[in-house]
Order: structure tokens, then C-alpha cells, then sequence
């Protein structure tokens, strides 16, 4: 066990706000074999599969008293919620309806990176802001960018041809997995109410994509090449292939972010809270690469 994770004198009960997302569910599985109570808090209760022992609690954004309801007799709260352009609305009911109910820590998933126009990192911006004016202890975890991304080009490099508009920038990628350990020693840390923590998360160093398309070709046997395209070209080819336009915009924001190198940022915080050191982006391409044979 992690020296930073409190000795609990009793149960707390730990709310999860995004527990069917990538880093709420490994949360959950994690937390179930700790010494806590955990109500999942969910839109579609009869869709939910939680764990053994887990309490459900329906809510409805468009009733703000389900919030609370679900949040009573909660001393922690976990917030994830997925990009959308409720996420600012949806988060921040979240959180005035877990201080009203007296939740007395906040742990927030957001993202790393700088202050920005592109969302949804200001979207995390404007949630960060409001989270830091209550009277409640919080906590950020601020992951740099998702290993999972790349799924999303899959079936291009399975053709050999990659395609996107991160150009030669750096970017550092986590594996979803470390950021729900990082995730549980926050929410099982001793704190004070006055606590107001941030923590940056990375995997343990930045890539190009160039060089992800060479480590690829090392693993798949034949050559993936990374190719380069403006961000219009790459919008233009998102729309093309089906995606909404806000989604494509928020991939071409995320390419943007990935080509000025704003998550290259390198860090110990992983193994610092979790006394484990983050897993590595070849860990993770050896470990999903039949996806990448579209084998899956």
C-alpha cells in the first residue's frame, strides 16, 4: 500500500460520478477491495454492471434533487465525466450537490495541458475554476494524453497509412489503468478541508508520432508510415468519414495540442503516489496491437 493512503478509522463511503467510462470503471474494480462503501452513480441504472457489493444510485441532471439524494451520507466524491457539451453544466451540478449534502472531498478528473480555447480542455478550465471557490477539499488529476487515442486510427495503420495532424510534435501518453491507480490513492489519502491538491500524470516519456509508427512497424511486421496533413485537410477527411463536427473538432484540437508538443510534459507523480512507475506506451501497443491488425 501506498505510504499517502490514509488508515481509515471506519468505512467511507465513495461516490463515483463516471463509473462506466475507461478510468471510472478500473476505479470501481479497484476500490471494491479496499475498506469502503462505493455507490455508482448512473443515468441508466438497469444498464450498470458494477461490482459485487457495489450500491447503485440513478440520477438525472434534469432533476438536480436526484443529485443530492444519491450524493447523502458520501464522504468522497469521484467526478469523470465524457466530452460532451453538458460536461461543464452536468460536473458542476455534481459538485454543488455534493457540498450541499456535506461530501467532504472532491476528486476531479481533468487534463493536462496549457490554458486553452480548445475544448474540452477549457471546458476542464471552467470546471477547475468553480470547483476552487467551494468550501470542500479537492482534489485535481490532470492525466496527460490517453494511450486508448489511439485506437482511434486502428484501421489506418492496419492499412499501413496514418494519417492525422500532430506533425512532429511530442506528446506523453498514459495508460488509462495508471491514472485509475493515481485516482484511488487520491480518494483514499488523508486530507484536511482546506486541501486543494493537483496532480499531473504522465506515462514516462513523450513521442512523436513518427516514432509510434516505427514502433508499430517493429511489432506488426511491415511499415506504418505517419503522414501529415493540415488541420483542415484532417477535419475535412473526420467529416468525410462520418464523425459529428463537434467531434471532429475536438480530435483536430487534440492534434493541435498534440503538434505545438503542449503534453509533453514528463513527470514521477505516477509512481510517487502509486509507488509503481506508469506503464509504457510499448507496454501498451504490445498489449493492444492485434487492434492494430484489426483482429479485434
Amino acid at each position: 500500500m501506498s505510504k499517502s493512503i490514509q488508515r481509515l478509522p471506519r468505512r467511507p463511503r465513495i461516490a463515483i460520478a463516471g463509473a462506466t467510462g475507461r478510468v471510472g470503471s478500473a476505479l470501481t474494480g479497484l476500490l471494491a477491495s479496499d475498506p469502503v462503501d462505493i455507490v455508482v452513480l448512473t443515468r441508466r441504472p438497469d444498464a450498470a454492471q458494477p461490482p459485487k457489493d457495489t450500491n447503485l444510485a440513478a440520477i438525472n441532471f434534469d432533476k438536480p434533487h436526484t443529485l443530492q439524494e444519491a450524493l447523502r451520507g458520501a464522504d468522497r466524491l469521484f467526478v469523470s465525466h465524457g466530452t460532451s457539451p453538458q460536461q461543464v453544466a452536468n460536473e458542476i451540478a455534481l459538485i454543488d450537490s455534493a457540498v450541499a449534502v456535506g461530501v467532504r472531498h472532491i476528486v476531479k478528473l481533468s487534463a493536462l495541458g496549457p490554458a486553452s480555447r480548445l475544448n474540452p480542455f477549457a471546458w476542464h478550465m471552467q470546471i477547475e475554476a468553480h470547483l476552487a471557490q467551494q468550501p470542500v477539499a479537492s482534489t485535481l488529476l490532470r492525466p496527460s494524453a490517453f494511450a486508448d487515442i489511439l485506437k482511434r486510427a486502428a484501421s489506418q495503420i492496419a492499412a499501413d497509412s496514418w494519417v492525422g495532424a500532430a506533425g512532429d510534435g511530442r506528446v506523453n501518453f498514459i495508460d488509462t489503468r495508471d491514472i485509475a491507480d493515481a485516482a484511488r490513492v487520491a480518494l483514499l489519502q488523508d486530507f484536511t478541508l482546506e486541501s486543494q491538491r493537483a496532480y499531473h500524470l504522465t506515462g514516462p516519456r513523450a513521442w512523436t508520432m513518427r516514432q509510434i509508427a516505427e514502433h508499430l512497424s517493429i511489432l506488426l511486421g511491415h511499415t506504418v508510415t505517419y503522414k501529415h496533413q493540415s488541420r483542415e485537410e484532417q477535419r475535412a477527411a473526420l467529416l468525410a468519414d462520418g464523425l459529428a463536427p463537434l467531434v471532429a473538432d475536438l480530435l483536430v484540437g487534440l492534434d493541435q495540442m498534440f503538434r505545438d508538443s503542449a503534453l509533453e510534459e514528463t513527470t514521477s507523480t505516477v509512481e510517487a503516489l502509486t509507488g509503481k512507475p506508469p506503464r509504457t506506451l510499448q507496454q501498451w501497443l504490445a498489449e493492444n496491437i492485434a487492434i492494430f491488425r484489426n483482429e479485434t
